[in-house]
């Protein structure tokens, strides 16, 4: 047995480290002020100028005022020190999955925060407060920046893609699929590392019972799943073996990172899941 534990640690050691992988992209500094073509932008919608949320919007730098482009919508993970150096600031300014996916080009790419509980501050564990996992805040301050930003930006509300980090992943799902008014925002998803309803969490309603109500509403849209190579029991195996036993199945993509990380920065690099995830996002956006 410790042969056996032994040689599995030294091949989960030999999967490769993001950075083995030279970028090719860094995302634009945050500033201030109106976005613009190839700026990203911390701001605020309008009702929560006297609080602390806010959310970033960056526009590409091909983009041209009264043109419409689809729209990148993303959630961060929760704020985090982990393994192999892997960092989450719980931040929307800390999320990169956007651009890593976009290149910077195309896409409208805005970073939506979670809420706490009394809605004036962003939460940097899961939503709402410790006392109260309430989503509700979370979700009205989405449903207000989608359509705002669509408007403002030339946004096209109907190429919508919800994607989001390890909690983020989560909420792609949880808050996603909230309910039907909410999952009408979305055209597809792109949950990266974790998966609604594949262990319960601190919050109302994690079980697998109202994640499948949930998965219910994806109603046939693509899914791009994608998780790091691990041997924990929160894999992409795990995941697929779940949503397999559902039957909707229909539209779902799987793929690994190559990477150990538990980090959004892989996309940051050229690899064949990026690839994979650019063919399938060009598909699944030409599909009426």
């Amino acid at each position: 047995m410790l042969g056996f534990v032994a040689a599995l640690s030294l091949a989960r050691a030999e999967v490769p480290d993001i950075r083995s992988v030279e970028l090719d992209l860094t995302i634009p500094r945050l500033e201030t002020g109106q976005p613009d073509a190839g700026r990203r932008v911390k701001q605020t919608i309008p009702g929560y100028e006297q609080t602390g949320v806010y959310h970033v919007t960056y526009l590409p730098v091909d983009w041209v005022q009264g043109k419409s482009y689809p729209v990148l919508i993303e959630y961060a993970g929760n704020k985090y020190h982990g393994a192999n150096g892997d960092i989450s600031t719980g931040r929307p300014e800390g999320s990169k999955m956007g651009y890593g996916i976009s290149g910077g080009r195309g896409f409208i790419w805005v970073c939506l925060p979670y809420l706490n509980v009394n809605g004036d501050d962003i939460a940097l564990t899961w939503w709402g407060d410790a006392k109260n996992r309430t989503a509700r805040p979370t979700l009205d301050y989405c449903h207000k920046a989608v359509p705002w930003i669509c408007k403002k930006y030339g946004g096209d509300p109907d190429r919508v893609i919800l994607c989001g980090f390890s909690r983020g992943a989560i909420a792609c799902n949880y808050l996603g699929l909230y309910d039907n008014e909410t999952a009408k925002l979305w055209r597809a998803f792109i949950p990266y590392s974790h998966y609604d309803g594949i262990r319960t969490w601190p919050y109302p309603a994690s079980d697998r019972d109202s994640a499948l109500a949930r998965l219910k509403r994806l109603a046939k849209r693509p899914q791009f799943i994608c998780h790091e190579i691990t041997g924990a029991q929160l894999n992409l195996a795990a995941t697929k073996k779940w949503i397999e036993s559902t039957d909707l199945t229909e539209n779902i993509t799987f793929a690994e990172t190559g990477f150990r990380n538990h980090n959004d920065a892989w996309l940051l690099r050229p690899s064949p899941a990026r690839e994979k995830l650019r063919v399938w996002l060009k598909d699944a956006l030409s599909v009426p």
